[in-house]
């Protein structure tokens, strides 16, 4: 038999170059750790978590060993500020990249999320990731629940969850530290996601912890560490032992989400997947507590965010640059290189730019300003009116317009009976023995320790000041600033001092709400927001 060992050569040599070629095909559409410019994605997002309680901060009260890392292995940014100080229109505000007063329904609270308000999950989905999703997404939204809820959309907006590992109550692997923590074993659900849904792509993955939203088991700090000598009492309250108890059960909740961060980062690191993994982590809004969630302070809006991602963004960055709610999803989207065709115009803007700077301080000097607003939080107010706020940020300064300061901030002062037309509860839900009724006034401020005392002892001189910083009218315009007066008690509105400051916020924030179209500025409803159907439960209010 002849062979012609020639053409024998040429047709191996032929065949390893195939398999070659297969070979670098296969890299490019197969994992992340193997194609260049597409990186893995773990968003880690709390619920209700003031910017000030990281260890990284300096706060002594928490144990944010997982954050603490990402922040100090990557960027810091010590002003990011949510969409808005509740957590649906906030949400909103992150996964569309526009105010959630742009939003309709879609940027309200307990509202309907309309199909066309696409959120970037979608776009990252189509373009060769997957997706998946542990915990809390984007809510409390109502989405469609048949098809005859056509125009909503049928799944939540972070994406879809793929598995429903829980703890179960009492079990010997039930590790919770507290009562009415989530059952949501987040990071297993996190490795299910992994180990059978993520496959050979590249994966976006939203982590969103129900924690440190309340409700609290009370005192259940005393079963820790934790010592009320660290605590930092907000300046808007009193100083008690009530008020540094409620704080440490916060601060039980924020360990809690951190302790599966850290899981899913040392998971993925001994996967070796970590280094092609960008971690975010961040807050929907501030703490639930009276003058801080639900309000456009400082303590409702400003909260913790960092990335890491050593090999293309410089760690070891505190950047001081103003950072938006609505940036996040133009930065996703240019991050992963996809583009942003099939959502509606964004008005943020991406920051790749400062994550990939080497800098530190103030990196883009274009950015000088934030914005932020709400309008319905609970159902707080008579025909479930809202207390409509705009607010802008700058480096030094906040202004807030209270829109409506006839209506009172926190909710109404008094209920009407539920199963009754017309009789009245107590004012200020407080019975005849003096003790505060849960949910019976100022509904806009969760059900807490620190909202009871506070309103019990509200005839206390020495109370007195920090009831109406909570839940008292306010004037139309506040200004405060932010080095002097990080509590935000000081109002400069009005001050001749601060005159040109004023003016120039004022006309920097109309300026973009006419931008941003606005309805309470454009029209033509101006009260458009007040209409919407809020899904939730319902309490009733009486005629102002």
């Amino acid at each position: 038999m002849h062979i012609n060992i020639k053409s024998s050569i040429t047709l191996t040599v032929a065949f390893i170059f195939f398999l070659l070629f297969l070979a670098v095909s296969s890299c490019k559409k197969g994992t992340g750790v193997e194609e260049p410019g597409r990186p893995n994605i773990l968003f880690a997002i709390s619920d209700d978590q003031t910017f000030a309680h990281t260890g990284f901060a300096g706060s002594r009260i928490v144990h944010t060993p997982a954050f603490d890392r990402v922040a100090r292995e990557g960027v810091y940014f010590s002003n990011c500020f949510a969409g808005s100080p509740g957590c649906a229109p906030s949400r909103s505000s992150l996964v569309t990249g526009r105010y959630h007063w742009q939003n309709e329904q879609s940027g309200q609270h307990a509202s309907s999320w309309l199909k066309k308000h696409v959120p970037f999950v979608d776009l990252l989905e189509a373009n060769g990731y997957v997706t998946g999703r542990t915990g809390k997404g984007v809510s409390p939204f109502r989405y469609a629940r048949d098809e005859k809820d056509s125009l909503w959309r049928s799944t939540d907006a972070a994406g879809i969850a793929h598995s429903n590992i829980r703890y179960e109550d009492g079990s010997p692997g039930d590790e919770r530290p507290a009562k009415f923590i989530s059952p949501v074993n987040y990071f297993e659900n996190f490795r299910y996601f992994m180990e059978n849904v993520r496959g050979n792509k590249p994966f976006f993955f939203w982590y969103g912890a129900t924690e440190p939203h309340r409700n609290y088991e009370q005192n259940a700090w005393k079963r820790t560490d934790k010592n009320p000598d660290d605590v930092v009492v907000p300046g808007f309250f009193p100083d008690h032992d009530i008020i540094r108890g409620d704080i440490l059960d916060y601060a039980v909740e924020i360990d809690w989400f951190d302790l599966h961060l850290q899981r899913m980062l040392e998971y993925l690191e001994e996967k070796g997947e970590l280094e092609n993994t960008i971690v975010m982590v961040t807050s929907d809004n501030g703490m639930p507590f009276p003058r801080a969630k639900a309000n456009c302070y400082e303590y409702g809006i400003h909260v913790p965010f960092a990335v890491r991602f050593p090999k293309d963004y410089p760690g070891g960055r505190i950047v001081d640059d103003l950072l938006s709610f609505a940036d996040l999803a133009p930065t996703i989207l240019e991050i992963t290189g996809t583009g942003s065709h099939g959502m509606l115009p964004m008005s943020g803007r991406s920051i790749l730019n400062i994550l990939k700077s080497k800098n530190s301080g103030v990196v883009d000097h274009t950015k000088n300003y934030v914005f932020a607003g709400r309008e319905r939080h609970s159902s707080s107010r008579y025909l479930n009116w809202g207390y409509p706020q705009r607010a802008v940020r700058s480096h030094d300064y906040l202004l807030i317009w209270n829109m409506k300061p006839d209506r009172w901030p926190a909710g109404a002062p008094q209920r009407i009976k539920p199963g009754t037309e017309n009789e009245l509860l107590p004012m200020y839900g407080v019975d005849e023995n003096g003790k505060y009724q849960v949910g019976q006034a100022f509904t806009d401020i969760d059900a807490a320790p620190a909202k009871t005392y506070i309103i019990e002892n509200w005839q206390d001189k020495s109370i007195r000041p920090f009831f109406d910083l909570a839940h008292a009218k306010r004037p139309e315009f506040e200004l405060f600033h932010i080095k002097n007066d990080p509590y935000n008690l000081n109002n400069l509105a009005g001050n001749p001092n601060y005159k040109e400051v004023e003016e120039e916020l004022k006309n920097v924030l109309l300026t973009e709400l006419e931008k941003s179209q606005d309805p309470r500025i454009v029209g033509p409803e101006k009260e458009i927001f007040d209409s919407y159907i809020r899904y939730s439960p319902m309490r009733e209010f009486p005629k102002p």
